[in-house]
């Protein structure tokens, strides 16, 4: 007897693809069209018609557009979280903040597409919004600055607002450099922490990360 997880083959030779499989293409073809063209503008039809297959086949693994939509903003904020969390490695909380600032700039350099439909605007009822990310991202890196301020004799209750300032200026440059892309990666992420950790008043004239060397 044939296992469910084995490929069938068809009757005109070609190979039927799995269930599993099956929805990894469904999720690629949707993460391409919703980066091309948003939510609204991309349909049931056209996300089968690119899969080779009938609209009621999207519908059996996703329940409709908006169920393909929200898998696949789920997977690209928990890969960025991840990026994010994993890079945090301890060290000065300067190193820090940079560390944070380079993962985000990595994970938009990575993934271009998931970053692209992370900051359009989400459909109604969809969870995992630019905003709501940008919070998640704000509470790694609230504990840094909590420290920090304790240091320096400042209130440590105002951490989690200004970790808020400080990644939402990350993730709006990142906006920005996902287009023109120059400045090089370290060289943002430099600049970005040269701006956040000395403020206007004390800006070095040419900022360089101190935590590693990045290309």
């Amino acid at each position: 007897m044939t296992e469910p997880s084995e490929r069938q083959p068809r009757r005109n030779g070609r190979v039927r693809m799995t269930g599993k499989e099956r929805r990894e293409q469904l999720l690629e073809i949707g993460r391409r069209l919703f980066a091309e063209r948003g939510f609204d503008a991309t349909s049931v039809e056209e996300i089968a018609a690119k899969a080779g297959v009938s609209k009621p086949v999207v519908y059996e693994h996703f329940g409709g557009k908006e169920g393909l939509y929200a898998v696949v903003v789920d997977r690209e904020v928990r890969q960025l979280l991840d990026m994010v969390t994993n890079a945090l490695t301890g060290g000065h909380p300067r190193e820090m903040l940079e560390q944070a600032a380079f993962a985000l700039l990595d994970y938009i350099e990575q993934s271009t597409e998931g970053f692209r439909i992370l900051v359009r605007d989400s459909p109604v009822g969809s969870t995992g919004t630019f905003a709501t990310l940008i919070s998640d991202i704000a509470t790694q890196v609230e504990h840094v600055l909590a420290s920090e301020f304790k240091a320096r004799g400042y209130d440590p209750k105002h951490a989690p607002m200004y970790a808020q300032m400080l990644v939402g200026m990350v993730a709006l440059t990142g906006q920005w450099w996902l287009d023109v892309r120059k400045p090089r990666k370290a060289e943002v992420a430099a600049h970005l922490v040269n701006l956040a950790w000395n403020g206007l008043s004390g800006l070095e004239q040419k900022p360089t990360l101190r935590s590693r060397e990045h290309k």
